[in-house]
């Protein structure tokens, strides 16, 4: 079985008598270490190149695509037209208008669509890990989160940044803010901060599944179902939830908190408005904690051994 220490940025290609290399003998040995910087560019490199394969595949068939990119947008839809149905019988919602449950709509569903368009093919790590062709991937000279998250590209999921962008819009047009050149920055920062701490996420949740095989569901749980979530005012849920996605899954930081100093809303937790300046931190770290937890995982695998 061949191994990748992602960690210094060393990959290993080939692993065995063929290579006329003990399987005992240190990696560090007979592989040149690569520097950080380095590794990451080639993962970008090769991450690019992937996407742009799968993206020739997809645009082949261009009305296949617009059909696609359309129900993509068409499904994710229904979940705005349950909110609409909702207001059609109330006035507010945990103390929100219409327009403020579609600000925070929007704002999550386009980090989450961001993500999702680059990394959604994460949650298939966990059917490589049980049939063995994660093996193909590690024998390449190719770093292994680069090629897992670019397998089959689905650009098709553009239309879920679409329709989240759209409700956003609405949102924007519709509700009364006071603009001022901080609330007017924090749009841009909470959406792409919240496309990193989904993006952190989904590599955490497929970092798991090199130990539990069979995962995605758990993974999917705290991402999809994280960004719907999100979706709702915080005050329609209860203090211990709203604390659990602030300090413990700190999903609170891709809307809810940056949203709140937005609209002018005070914080359930009480958090002082500070907080709303914390989202590239917060995504920062848990980056850094999605990559470790990769590169334990990749360090923990071993193969089916078929």
């Amino acid at each position: 079985m061949a191994d990748e220490i992602a960690a210094s940025g060393t990959v290993v290609a080939g692993a065995g008598a063929s290579a006329g290399v003990s399987a005992d003998a240190p990696v560090e040995a007979w592989i040149p270490r690569l520097s950080r910087r380095a590794a990451l560019r080639d993962g970008l490199r090769a991450y690019g190149l992937i996407v742009a394969m799968w993206m020739r595949s997809t645009m082949a068939y261009r009305a296949s695509f617009v059909m696609t990119a359309f129900g993509n947008f068409a499904a994710t839809a229904f979940d705005f037209v349950a909110i609409l149905l909702m207001f059609a019988h109330v006035d507010a919602l945990g103390g929100y208008s219409l327009p403020e449950v579609a600000f925070l709509y929007g704002t999550s569903a386009t980090a989450f669509g961001l993500s999702d368009l680059a990394l959604g093919s994460m949650d298939r790590l966990g059917r490589r890990v049980r049939d063995g062709t994660l093996d193909t991937l590690l024998l390449r000279p190719v770093p292994v989160l680069a090629q897992v998250a670019a397998d089959r590209f689905a650009l098709r999921r553009l239309g879920r940044v679409a329709q989240g962008l759209l409700v956003l819009g609405y949102a924007l047009l519709t509700l009364d803010i006071d603009w001022t050149v901080t609330r007017a920055l924090m749009l841009p920062l909470m959406v792409l901060s919240g496309a990193a701490i989904f993006a952190a996420v989904f590599v955490a949740g497929a970092a798991f599944q090199f130990w539990a095989q069979d995962a995605s569901e758990v993974q999917n749980s705290f991402t999809y179902g994280g960004t719907t979530l999100l979706q709702y005012p915080p005050t329609v849920f209860a203090k211990d939830l709203v604390r659990g996605v602030t300090f413990v899954v700190p999903l609170a930081f891709v809307n809810w908190i940056p949203a709140l100093y937005v609209l002018g809303r005070e914080d359930p937790l009480g958090l002082p408005d500070l907080a709303a300046f914390l989202p590239p931190l917060v995504a920062v770290v848990c980056c850094a904690l999605a990559g470790v937890a990769w590169r334990a995982g990749l360090r923990a695998y071993r193969s089916t051994g078929s």
